[in-house]
């Protein structure tokens, strides 16, 4: 409930500082996703994922980056998922709408997947913009299968976990500096046969290799 109070007042100090500091949103320029290798060393993805325009549509991004990177042994894979939004407001000048980052916390449990494990955890990889980047940690359980995921968001130099805290961003980024452009990073590793540390090993083996492609697609 603090967290909640805490976001409320800074939108509402984003809406006055906004208001009386008015400019235009400012979109900066980025390579696609379409550029981005599918080959990362010994990591491979076969072919780029596709989705439905209503799931596009839903998520309200601008680019995404959907693959699945296998390393020799076919069952052993991690899929990467990354959506930039260029902003994340209805229309220039509006409040916040339907391009906002939708956190995969609130959504996964739709997909019929239960969160078994939620941590925010440091995120001690190589590469990643800005101090003391975080990320949460989930155990998903859908049935009797297993998953792992990791996702943070990315966005002008900073790397965060917490979904009050982006939400801050958001409003003072917008007020201070006219972007409301962000990404969301997201790794999702089956956990085979219970083996949790295989998961999180292929994680933090893939993970860094991403990270230093993502500059040129996710700007600072």
């Amino acid at each position: 409930m603090t967290k909640l109070i805490v976001a409320l007042l800074f939108l509402g100090l984003n809406f006055y500082v906004y208001h009386a500091f008015a400019r235009d949103q400012v979109i900066p320029e980025r390579a696609p996703f379409s550029e981005f290798p599918l080959e990362l060393d010994e990591w491979t993805c076969p072919e780029r994922g596709e989705i439905t325009p209503a799931v596009w549509k839903n998520l309200g991004a601008t680019d995404i980056l959907l693959c699945d990177y296998y390393r020799r042994d076919p069952a052993a894979y991690v899929s990467v998922y990354v959506g930039y939004h260029e902003t994340q407001v209805r229309e220039q000048g509006g409040g916040a709408g339907e391009n906002s980052i939708h956190p995969p916390a609130h959504c996964l449990p739709g997909s019929g997947w239960d969160i078994i494990d939620n941590r925010t955890v440091p995120l001690d990889i190589g590469g990643l913009p800005g101090a003391n980047p975080t990320a949460k940690r989930l155990v998903i359980a859908k049935g009797d299968q297993r998953q792992l995921v990791y996702y943070w968001y990315q966005s002008q130099g900073r790397v965060i976990a917490e979904d009050w805290k982006k939400i801050v961003y958001v409003g003072l980024d917008r007020a201070l500096r006219g972007r409301t452009d962000g990404s969301l990073v997201r790794f999702t590793v089956p956990i085979v046969r219970g083996d949790e540390e295989r998961a999180e090993r292929a994680f933090r083996d893939l993970a860094p290799r991403v990270i230093g492609q993502l500059a040129p697609h996710v700007p600072v």
